[in-house]
């Protein structure tokens, strides 16, 4: 009886201990928040790319977005570098997701993982693999088997690692969310019926997959229960979940915006952004992720867009180089823990609202337990007023909340701003390079071995399949000796009409021009005169793609490239149609050959590098540059200053730091006022400047000595400016 009262005993422990860690390591909601073992929170979380930053650098991003008030770290899934060819995974080095999702839990965060496994992000095709455009039958985002297939492998990829890892907060670890799908709502719109039925497909296979945390679909409406919807934008404090059982989550706060080649760089006054954050929590928020808290690198060939810029810096708490970025990250942390102070009466009580005035209101929280909290507005973009509220007055400047814990007593405006301010200093340092030399591409023509060689004009990305950025067109053209431009006429004129992104013309192996087009304009005409003789003469045009489309119904069909017409005029017989010649074709250059795969440096010989004196070497098209260097001292973020170059391509032992364009920035940069409806059009600056001028160095990539540099250069440049520097942020 003794040894069955201790069995019963035992077995009782048991279960009291599977019940105590059920209920300690659980996550639902209701419709005022997520509850985390049994706890409603609010939740300040940050987005930080794992791909687009080192791995040296995560811990040290974790930790400052910890200090900086947040309590969960939101990551998208990138699957394109995770399956580069069908069933090959790569999870190593910056694109370890487990160790990343470990260090956040290291730091005592919550993690939000973004599936999608569509992620848009301005990264190439959407983080799609371009592999998938090629499966027999396929059709992006929309009720087709073939994509379901693929897309439902590689989530149930992702989510079985998780849950091996043990990382889902039912299993004891961080994450306590995931997404499905991602701003799909246009899609839907778009293709009718069969965008419906995707959408509620991709919901139930998410839920399917038991992880026991919660889903959200944002940006999509319709999202079926259990999952989710929420809000992506500047603004969200006007949305509503679709279900009243469910909470108003905010999964995009936009704190900045990103750069394009040839665009002006965008801020968001933190200001405009503490009020946007503090008017969704008067209205029922609960949750808030600012998109992006670290916006990072666009690493090798990774930004999409087309045109987006190496930097994502995306004007965020925490900038490129993981540096804190004042006002911005500590304005954000005074709200944290103003917001934190009234939590439990915000999550128990439901708001009383009263108008103060014509432009201003009171949001009143009374919890049963006696407890008051009070948002004060002032929707007025230009005008500060004094409100009066329970007996008291208080002064609002305009478009801005006034947060009291108690109802009396404001700890927090969100337009005053009393923080220090960075200042940010791009400085030398002592680093020469040495050892130069160059290597100058041939120029493709006919006689060459080509990939292929077919009548009329192929589109680009069907041909590259992106194993690389350069597509070369090669075709021949007849000049009778008769031809009145050859004696004293004037020169004929080539037009050629392409799809993007950017394009070189040469003639008989010369460069004659070069056109691209914009993230806005993406087509685009090059219109020249050429030096043609008579007999055969040799037109090659290189195109080049500057990213992939990551948004848009059926990216995947979007055209690249030069398609035609390609006219030659000016001629006696008045104009010639070259689109349907017989065109041979060439994926890539040598040069890229020769850096693929580039960790030492065995392969660098195949090619025939020549010392060079740059001070006296005469600029040319398509040329290589090599040099070495010596890692400087110190522990500041370095960058190269590529402001003496054009267009081309960066590569340090091996890594790709990016595509380099010092496209100058057009359009009109204004004055930047926080008040009012924030547009990045408002707030532009460095018009008249490269749009990106220095880039990023990370100093885990360099060795103590004999670093290796390879740049590419497209047009021309001046290579002996190329430096290096270090960035240095002070505080005033």
């Amino acid at each position: 009886m003794a040894a069955s009262s201790s069995s019963k005993s035992i077995f009782m422990s048991i279960v009291l201990s599977l019940c105590l860690h059920l209920t300690l390591s659980s996550v639902t909601y209701d419709n005022k928040a997520l509850i985390i073992n049994g706890q409603r929170r609010i939740l300040f979380s940050g987005s930080i790319h794992y791909p687009r930053s080192s791995h040296g650098m995560w811990e040290g991003l974790i930790q400052k977005a910890k200090d900086g008030g947040l309590d969960v770290i939101d990551t998208y899934v990138f699957w394109n570098v995770h399956e580069p060819s069908p069933g090959n995974y790569n999870f190593e080095g910056r694109y370890d997701l487990v160790r990343f999702i470990k260090l956040v839990q290291k730091a005592g965060l919550y993690v939000h993982l973004r599936i999608g496994p569509y992620i848009c992000a301005e990264w190439n095709f959407g983080g799609f693999p371009v592999w998938l455009k090629f499966v027999q039958g396929i059709s992006f985002r929309t009720d087709n088997k073939p994509f379901k297939h693929a897309m439902q492998n590689f989530t149930q990829k992702i989510v079985q690692m998780v849950k091996d890892e043990k990382l889902f907060q039912s299993q004891g670890g961080p994450i306590i969310l995931s997404q499905i799908e991602n701003e799909y709502e246009p899609e839907r719109e778009e293709f009718g019926s069969a965008g419906e039925a995707y959408m509620k497909w991709a919901a139930e296979m998410a839920v399917e997959l038991n992880t026991e945390v919660p889903w959200v679909m944002c940006k999509e409406e319709d999202a079926p229960d259990p999952v989710i919807n929420t809000c992506n934008g500047f603004y969200c404090h006007s949305f509503s979940p679709n279900k009243p059982s469910k909470p108003k989550m905010w999964t995009e706060a936009w704190t900045g915006w990103f750069s394009d080649f040839g665009g002006q760089n965008y801020q968001r006054p933190v200001e405009d952004l503490a009020f946007a954050v503090a008017r969704f929590i008067q209205k029922g928020g609960s949750f808030v992720n600012y998109y992006m808290y670290h916006g990072g690198t666009n690493f090798g060939r990774t930004a999409g867009g087309p045109f987006i810029t190496t930097s994502y810096d995306y004007d965020a708490p925490i900038d490129e180089y993981g540096l804190i970025r004042e006002p911005k990250y500590g304005h954000l942390k005074e709200l944290h823990n103003a917001i934190k102070l009234c939590e439990n009466t915000l999550l128990t009580a439901n708001p009383t609202v009263t108008s103060l005035g014509n432009y201003e209101e009171a949001h009143v929280f009374s919890s049963e337990s006696g407890h008051c909290a009070a948002f004060l507005s002032n929707y007025h973009t230009e005008s500060a007023v004094r409100v009066t509220f329970n007996n008291r007055e208080y002064n609002l400047p305009p478009w801005s909340i006034s947060i009291l814990p108690d109802c009396k007593n404001v700890i927090f405006n969100t337009a005053n701003v009393t923080g220090q301010r960075s200042h940010v200093q791009m400085l030398p340092t002592n680093v020469t390079f040495h050892s130069w030399e160059t290597f100058n591409e041939d120029v493709f023509s006919l006689e060459d071995d080509s990939t292929i060689t077919t009548v009329g004009l192929l589109e680009q990305l069907n041909v590259t399949r992106d194993t690389s950025d350069y597509l070369w067109y090669s075709t021949s053209v007849n000049i009778s000796l008769s031809d009145s431009f050859l004696h004293g006429g004037e020169r004929p004129t080539l037009c050629v009409q392409s799809r993007g992104h950017a394009l070189h013309v040469f003639v008989n192996g010369q460069l004659t021009g070069s056109a691209s087009g914009t993230r806005t304009y993406k087509r685009f005409t090059f219109r020249g005169n050429v030096n043609l003789h008579a007999g055969v003469n040799t037109i090659s045009l290189l195109s080049i793609a500057v990213g992939l489309p990551n948004n848009g119904p059926h990216f995947e069909s979007y055209k690249t490239g030069v398609l035609g017409p390609v006219v030659l005029h000016g001629i006696d017989e008045g104009k010639r149609d070259l689109s349907w010649h017989k065109w041979s074709y060439k994926i890539g250059l040598q040069g890229e050959a020769m850096v693929t795969g580039l960790g030492s440096q065995s392969s660098i010989p195949f090619v025939s590098w020549v010392p060079s004196s740059l001070e006296h070497k005469k600029q040319q098209p398509l040329t290589w540059y090599k040099a070495y260097f010596d890692a400087p001292e110190g522990d500041e973020p370095l960058a190269m200053d590529m402001s003496s170059m054009n267009k081309g391509q960066v590569l340090i032992n091996g890594q790709n730091i990016g595509r380099c364009w010092t496209a100058i920035a057009n359009g009109a940069c204004r004055n930047c006022n926080y008040t009012g409806t924030y547009r990045p059009t408002n707030c532009g600056f460095d018009c008249g400047k490269p749009s990106q001028q220095w880039y990023h160095v990370p100093r885990s990539w360099l060795k103590p000595r004999q670093n290796l540099l390879i740049v590419f250069e497209e047009i021309s440049g001046d290579a002996s400016k190329i430096s290096l520097v270090k960035r240095l942020v002070t505080r005033k």
